[in-house]
């Protein structure tokens, strides 16, 4: 070896392990964002590694309360391998679970361990299968808890609360969440020994799962809100992305753009100036026509033209207005609505997946899509209508499997 190979080599191993931690007794190498395993936007587009990144996904949002109990572990590990096999690289799940069933957090910033190593579990596997992950840090719903759950944690400590919109404006609520965003990004995993603040597998945080504030349409307390928390997640984690959780719904910024809402929906979001805010790295939307649009108006075919232009108008203010990459976090297709087949659930998702590839073909913002929802067999009772059993439903898997291959054709 040559003198200057040596010094070189040398200097390599030195930044090593200066870039070192030691997290229970394991070693690690820190990956800085720009260089290895992080993933970054570039404009329009996700980069890892210097190359674009497409997401073909699902969502599991049931994968920590099943790893908490040794009884139904197995589920997690199925439900990614199968996954992997159809070429599947991101799933979206919970990261929260406030005072409910097998809760995550009992009360303010205290953690039931035995979830919480739950999570580590499903993080941990997620890096076995090369599967990245959406963690969300809180529901705008009651179920698992959600907002409501954290305004009655502050009631019953003296605040005078009204309502669950509570939540975005109320300072001890504020600093009751931001406590549970430090608790989850700080998190060592048990398993790995690696901080999830450092884990290159997760792709991104996201606020709330579908926050809305029907009591204020102006926006304003929704905005404010994202932009602290937004703010306060990037303080302690500057190298993961970062999304809001929202579903699309246009508001008072540019008000033209309302007319795309479904049934007249004014719920305080504002797609446009919520997305606008610097620390929020990429938009979301969520797709539901069935349940959206007003009964006059839900026929199959409008249904239909109603998810083409909701991909199309965001899209394009993704392109132009935003310059951020869009995701579509959540679609499907239940069978508990009328008239409902197989095929139309495979046509339905070969539709979204179609005007997603046709955008990152073309440059276009709209870069992947995660649909709602995935179950590993033997799980009936957490059917919603909407579930996917790969093992079960060949012909859907098939359709996945061509989009995966689809989109690294891409890269």
């Amino acid at each position: 070896m040559k003198a200057s190979h040596w010094f070189n080599s040398f200097i390599v191993l030195l930044v090593l392990i200066l870039t070192m931690d030691f997290r229970h007794g394991i070693y690690y190498a820190r990956a800085d964002a720009g260089g290895t395993g992080f993933v970054q936007t570039t404009a329009t587009k996700f980069v890892i590694n210097g190359k674009p990144f497409y997401l073909n996904g699902f969502n599991a949002y049931w994968m920590m309360m099943f790893a908490s109990d040794n009884s139904t572990r197995s589920k997690v590990t199925d439900a990614f391998r199968e996954a992997s096999k159809y070429g599947m690289n991101i799933a979206r799940t919970w990261a929260f679970n406030d005072g409910d069933y097998k809760p995550l957090q009992n009360s303010p910033g205290s953690y039931n361990e035995d979830v919480f190593k739950g999570l580590d579990f499903v993080v941990a596997e997620a890096n076995k299968y090369g599967i990245h992950l959406i963690l969300s840090l809180a529901n705008n719903f009651k179920d698992f808890g959600g907002k409501d759950k954290y305004v009655q944690w502050a009631k019953q400590r003296g605040r005078n609360l009204s309502k669950e919109d509570d939540f975005f404006t109320d300072s001890v609520v504020k600093k009751y969440y931001k406590n549970h965003i430090k608790a989850v990004l700080t998190r060592i995993n048990t398993i790995t020994g690696v901080a999830y603040k450092d884990d290159p597998i997760i792709f991104a945080w996201e606020l709330m799962n579908e926050p809305r504030c029907p009591s204020d349409p102006s926006g304003a307390n929704l905005q404010n809100w994202v932009k602290e928390m937004a703010a306060h997640v990037k303080s302690i984690d500057n190298y993961h992305l970062l999304e809001i959780g929202l579903e699309g719904f246009y508001g008072e910024s540019m008000p033209e753009k309302k007319q795309y809402n479904p049934n007249s929906y004014s719920i305080g979001t504002d797609f446009i100036s919520n997305n606008q805010i610097p620390e929020v790295d990429f938009a979301t939307i969520h797709i539901y026509p069935e349940q959206w649009l007003p009964s006059t108006n839900s026929s199959e075919e409008a249904q239909l033209g109603f998810v083409d232009k909701w991909i199309e108008a965001h899209t394009m203010d993704c392109n132009s207005v935003l310059k951020k990459p869009l995701v579509i976090g959540e679609f499907g297709k239940s069978f508990k609505l009328p008239g409902y087949s197989l095929e139309k659930r495979n046509e339905y998702f070969q539709r979204i997946y179609k005007a997603i590839y046709s955008s990152a073909r073309n440059g276009g913002s709209c870069d992947g899509g995660l649909f709602w929802q995935l179950l590993s067999l033997g799980m009936d009772n957490m059917g919603d209508g909407y579930q996917v059993v790969l093992e079960q439903s060949p012909s859907t898997a098939s359709v996945i499997a061509q989009q995966s291959r689809l989109l690294s054709s891409l890269t």
